[in-house]
């Protein structure tokens, strides 16, 4: 079975939804039979790498709400990500763009480390509070992973997987992604934002299901004699 995952570092219900899947899997009596792939998408391509700005006023400006109303906002998901384990630490949050960190994570994957590196962005950003569009930072945390520091610097200075990351985001428009996270489960179906564990639990379920099921043939013949041949001759 395969998963995925259309998601942005900077995507509290991405980080969310990540969480309750896994906890769905680890009730998965198959989940060494599940294999998980991260796609990039950024929620805004047009964010500044740097800010004076905070995650308030950004959300306030973005919505038309007060700063007030945004911290809010903010706090009520600060707690669906702890009855999930996470700790969010929107006052101290940094906004930035996600353009090289989506690099490096694709950089991460050819090095079977996508797993490592997306859960280690999701934290630095919602629960360290550091700043994952710095090109300094991305290369200490992608060497605290293993990664060799040359080619790191390399991919963060240079164009490398530019392509990887804008073929992932012109695949989610083809497939109708309208926001993250959105799962997509051996290319037949599709979850939809930070559903409750029990959504990926009977997801995981149904599908295993299905393709357990052995395809069955319904024949089609007349009343008359069949002719046809075997190993035993022709009849």
């Amino acid at each position: 079975m395969k998963i995925e995952i259309w998601s942005d570092f900077v995507c509290p219900f991405c980080y969310i939804g990540k969480r309750r899947l896994e906890e769905a899997l680890e009730q998965f009596p198959h989940q060494d039979k599940v294999e998980i792939q991260f796609k990039s998408f950024e929620l805004d391509p047009n964010a500044k790498r740097d800010t004076d700005l905070t995650i308030h006023e950004i959300l306030a400006k973005k919505y038309g709400m007060s700063v007030a109303e945004a911290k809010k906002m903010s706090n009520g998901v600060a707690e669906q990500a702890a009855a999930v384990g996470l700790a969010f630490h929107f006052d101290t949050n940094i906004p930035t763009n996600t353009f090289d960190a989506h690099r490096l994570a694709k950089f991460a994957e050819t090095k079977g480390k996508a797993k490592e590196m997306t859960e280690a962005l999701l934290k630095a950003h919602f629960t360290d509070s550091k700043h994952i569009g710095n090109a300094d930072f991305l290369r200490e945390l992608a060497v605290s992973l293993g990664l060799d520091e040359v080619e790191v610097a390399e991919v963060l200075s240079g164009s490398k997987f530019d392509k990887d990351v804008r073929n992932d985001q012109a695949e989610a428009r083809e497939i109708g992604v309208q926001g993250v996270p959105f799962f997509v489960l051996n290319r037949k179906y599709a979850i939809s934002g930070a559903q409750p564990v029990e959504v990926f639990t009977e997801a995981l379920q149904k599908i295993w299901e299905e393709e357990q099921e052995k395809p069955t043939l319904q024949k089609f013949e007349s009343k008359d004699k069949t002719s046809y041949c075997s190993d035993e001759g022709c009849d």
